[in-house]
C-alpha cells in the first residue's frame, strides 16, 4: 500500500488506548423498551483495499462539580479508537456542532444527531468540565446534490416554493428548529452563528487557501485543490481513485479532479443571495462555512466537532482540509459522528419524505421526551430503527419511572447518600466517562428502580442523573400531598411486606385506603396515589 502522507500533530503516544477493544454485550435498559441496533459500527467506514471495515459567552457548568473518578474517553472517528480528554482543570471543552440548513422542518433523526453534543456537554458538565459549545445556522451555499457538489442552493428552493424570501425562511425554520430542539431538551448552543453573517471569514480563509496552493480559480469560481492536501480521505477512508469512480454524471470541465469541491460559486442570474468578493460576485459553498465560524468562535485549535454519520463525508473530511490546510496544524482533536435513525430499514431524511417531525408525535399523543428516552437506549454511534410501538413502550416506560420518582420525592425518609447509592453513583459516571454510553446508565436506571434503597435514595440518585439524561423526572411529583399520617404508614407497610407480615399489610393498605391513598403492590415494591377516601 502506497501512503501519500503521514502527519503526527498534537500526539500522546504514551497515551495511545489498545489498538484491540473487546466490547460488552449491550445491557438491557428499563421497562420493555427494544430499539434495534441496526449494526455495532456507522456503514460508512471505508478502508483501504482488502481491509474490514471496524470499528467563553455563556459558557455551561454543573453547579454539583465532582473530581472525576475515571478518565473520559471518547470515539474518534478519525482514528477510529477511543481517545482520552484532559482532565477539567486544563481548561473548558470546546465544542463545533454542525446544525441544521433551515430551509425545512428539522425531523427526529436530525433531533438524534443534536442529542449528540446535548449529552456530550451534560456528561462532560456532570463529570466537573466546563464546556464551551457552537452549533451552526446554515443559511446558505447548502446543494441540493452536495455529495456531487451540484443542484439548486436549498435556501432559494424553498424560498421560490413558498413565494417568501430566503432571510424570510431562514428565519421562520430556524424558529421551529428550536422549539423543536427544546421539547427534547436539548439545550441552546452557547452560539448559533448564521453562515451568511461570515461571509468576510469565509473570503479571507478562501485567499489563504489559494495563497498557499489549495485552491484555484476559474471563472470566478473557486475550488479546493484535494490533490494538494494528501491526507484527504483520512476521516472518511476514502480514497481519490474511489472518489473518480463514484461520480455520477458529467464532471465539471472547470475542476482538475472530479473530486474538488467549491469554496466559492460565481453567481448566476437573477440569483437572490450575491456578495461581492476578488472573484467576482457569487456565494460561499457549503463546507467553508463550519471552518470559518468554528475558528472564529472557538479558535484555530479546539477539542471536539460533532454531526451526524451523513456528515463525516463531504462535509467534515472538506472542512478538515479546509481548516488544516489554511493553518498548516490540526485544528480538531476528537470527531464524534452520531448514527443515522432508520425508518423501515431506510434512512430517515427530509429528501426522501420518510420523516416525522417532532411535533406530529406529539398529535399522536406521545410525550416528546419519550423519543429522548428510545434514543438513550441505543448508543449514540450506532444506526436506530425508529417505530411508533418502540415509541409506545418509551411512552409508558417513562410515566412510569416518573411516577415512581414522585412517589419517592414525596415520602419522608433519610436523604443522606448510603454506600449502596454511592455505589451506584461511581457506575454511573463511569459508564458516561466511557464514551457517553447511555445505554449502561439506563440499565442502571432500572437497577435503581429494584434495588433495596430506601425511595428517597432512588429519588435522589435519579433525579441528579437527570442531569445528563433530560428525562424531566421531576414532572409527575404528585400535585397534592398525602393526606397526614399517610407515609408514616406507606413506611411502615414497607416494612412490613420486607418482613413477609402480610397480615400487618394489608391492615395498613385499609387504613390507606380509608384517608385516600390507593397502595398497589408491584414485583418493584409498592406504588400509591391519592384517591377519593372510602365512603366519600
Amino acid at each position: 500500500m502506497q501512503v501519500a502522507g503521514f502527519q503526527l500533530d498534537d500526539m500522546d503516544l504514551a497515551g495511545l488506548p489498545n489498538a484491540v477493544e473487546v466490547l460488552p454485550r449491550e445491557h438491557r435498559a428499563f421497562a420493555q423498551v427494544r430499539p434495534e441496533v441496526v449494526d455495532q459500527y456507522a456503514s460508512f467506514y471505508v478502508l483501504e483495499a482488502g481491509a474490514v471495515a471496524r470499528q467563553p459567552v455563556g459558557s455551561h457548568y454543573c453547579n454539583d462539580r465532582f473530581d472525576p473518578v475515571t478518565t473520559v474517553r471518547l470515539y474518534n472517528t478519525l482514528s477510529r479508537q477511543k481517545e482520552e480528554l484532559p482532565p477539567p482543570d486544563q481548561g473548558e471543552i470546546r465544542i463545533y456542532s454542525c446544525g441544521p440548513t433551515v430551509y425545512r422542518y428539522v425531523h427526529i433523526g436530525n433531533l438524534r444527531t443534536f442529542m449528540l453534543p446535548d449529552l456530550l456537554r451534560r456528561s462532560l458538565e456532570y463529570l466537573g468540565y466546563q464546556t464551551e459549545q457552537v452549533m451552526n445556522i446554515t443559511d446558505v451555499g447548502h446543494l441540493t446534490d452536495d455529495t456531487f457538489d451540484r443542484g439548486e442552493d436549498k435556501m432559494l428552493v424553498s424560498a421560490r416554493l413558498e413565494s417568501k424570501s430566503p432571510e424570510e425562511i431562514a428565519a421562520y425554520y430556524t424558529k421551529a428548529f428550536m422549539d423543536d430542539a427544546a421539547l427534547v431538551n436539548i439545550r441552546p448552543a452557547d452560539h448559533n452563528p448564521r453562515a451568511t453573517q461570515y461571509i468576510p471569514q469565509m473570503i479571507r480563509i478562501i485567499e489563504a487557501l489559494i495563497a498557499k496552493g489549495h485552491a484555484y480559480e476559474v471563472d470566478g469560481n473557486v475550488f479546493y485543490d484535494i490533490a494538494s492536501f494528501p491526507a484527504y480521505g483520512r476521516l472518511s477512508r476514502n480514497r481519490t481513485d474511489e472518489l473518480l469512480a463514484g461520480v455520477r454524471g458529467e464532471v465539471d470541465p472547470r475542476k482538475r479532479h472530479p473530486g474538488d469541491f467549491t469554496l466559492w460559486k460565481a453567481a448566476g442570474e437573477h440569483r437572490l443571495q450575491v456578495w461581492p468578493s476578488p472573484w467576482g460576485p457569487g456565494f460561499p459553498g457549503w463546507h467553508i462555512e463550519c471552518s470559518a465560524m468554528s475558528m472564529s468562535l472557538l479558535g484555530e485549535r479546539f477539542d471536539v466537532h460533532t454531526g451526524g454519520a451523513d456528515n463525516v463525508f463531504p462535509h467534515h473530511e472538506a472542512e478538515l482540509a479546509q481548516s488544516e490546510g489554511a493553518t498548516g496544524h490540526r485544528v480538531v482533536s476528537h470527531w464524534m459522528h452520531g448514527g443515522l435513525l432508520m425508518l423501515a430499514g431506510s434512512r430517515m431524511a427530509k429528501s426522501a419524505g420518510n420523516f416525522f417531525r417532532i411535533t406530529e408525535l406529539i398529535d399522536q399523543g406521545f410525550d416528546p421526551l419519550a423519543f429522548r428516552y428510545l434514543a438513550l437506549q441505543a448508543k449514540y454511534r450506532t444506526k436506530l430503527n425508529f417505530s411508533t410501538e418502540g415509541l409506545k413502550g418509551a411512552d409508558r416506560a417513562l410515566k412510569n419511572l416518573r411516577e415512581r420518582v414522585g412517589e419517592w420525592t414525596a415520602s419522608n425518609g433519610s436523604v443522606s447518600s448510603s454506600p449502596d447509592a454511592e455505589a451506584f453513583e461511581d457506575r454511573f459516571r463511569k459508564a458516561i466517562a466511557d464514551d457517553l454510553d447511555l445505554p449502561a446508565a439506563m440499565a442502571l436506571v432500572s437497577e435503581v428502580v429494584r434495588s433495596g434503597l430506601p425511595g428517597t435514595e432512588k429519588a435522589l440518585l435519579l433525579r441528579q442523573w437527570d442531569q445528563v439524561l433530560g428525562l424531566d423526572l421531576d414532572r409527575a411529583a404528585p400535585d397534592v400531598d398525602l393526606p397526614t399520617g399517610a407515609a408514616a404508614m406507606l413506611k411502615a407497610r414497607e416494612a412490613a411486606r420486607a418482613a413477609k407480615n402480610f397480615q400487618e399489610s394489608d391492615r395498613l393498605r385499609d387504613q390507606l385506603a380509608a384517608i385516600g391513598v390507593a397502595v398497589i403492590d408491584t414485583p418493584d415494591g409498592q406504588r400509591w396515589k391519592v384517591s377519593t377516601p372510602r365512603g366519600k
